[in-house]
């Protein structure tokens, strides 16, 4: 009798089943992303506050840094902020040393994820390098200014370990702590919001550009 075949599928609350070693677009829903990312908590949950600091709210606060540093940045670009961390709704959020200590493994099924999700919403399975480092940017931004307001680290820590390019930007940004409810429903609208103003420039030549 031939052993039998481990599954590999996770079941979302969309009905759909997800293939962690072969995802296809076609099993990825946006609420069912929005949904993992509100209850998955940033820093291992080690963070202040009475909620958790979920991997959404950390999404919506690199779009919005992303969108600070590039106010004309497209909406395809915006998407691809939003969506960075997109592929922690059904891995989980691990800290850097866990991920190293994973090593291959983690980083390929982290990158079919994301060509996954990338190509479910319209966005090219691996992004050009310019906006993954522009992406980057915003994350190191926010993981800084995280780490010093709910993470417990202080500022000659941080800014050792998370150096960003110009400080300014962390002077006007602060974290919000809210209900998962609350961080799922923001996330949906401002998918929504990218959306649209993609469809608005589905005709126009900057589509794409990034």
């Amino acid at each position: 009798m031939p052993p039998r075949q481990r599954r590999a599928w996770q079941r979302m609350l969309s009905g759909r089943r997800l293939d962690l070693l072969d995802p296809t677009p076609f099993d990825i829903e946006i609420e069912d992303i929005a949904h993992g990312l509100a209850f998955v908590a940033r820093w291992n949950g080690q963070t202040h506050g009475d909620w958790p600091y979920s991997v959404a709210g950390h999404s919506l606060l690199v779009e919005d840094i992303f969108c600070r540093l590039d106010p004309r940045a497209d909406p395809a670009a915006r998407l691809a902020a939003l969506l960075h961390d997109a592929p922690e709704y059904v891995i989980g959020d691990m800290i850097s040393p866990v991920k190293s200590a994973l090593g291959q493994d983690y980083g390929a099924m982290d990158e079919r994820l994301t060509a996954a999700i990338h190509r479910r919403f319209g966005l090219p399975a691996s992004l050009p390098a310019a906006l993954k480092k522009r992406i980057k940017t915003a994350d190191r931004i926010s993981a800084r200014l995280e780490a010093v307001q709910i993470a417990g680290f202080d500022e000659t820590e941080a800014r050792k370990l998370f150096p960003v390019p110009g400080e300014q930007i962390l002077t006007r940004l602060k974290i919000d702590l809210s209900p998962p409810a609350k961080v799922r429903a923001a996330f949906l609208e401002q998918f929504s919001a990218i959306m649209r103003a993609l469809d608005q420039t589905g005709n126009s030549d900057e589509k794409g550009k990034y």
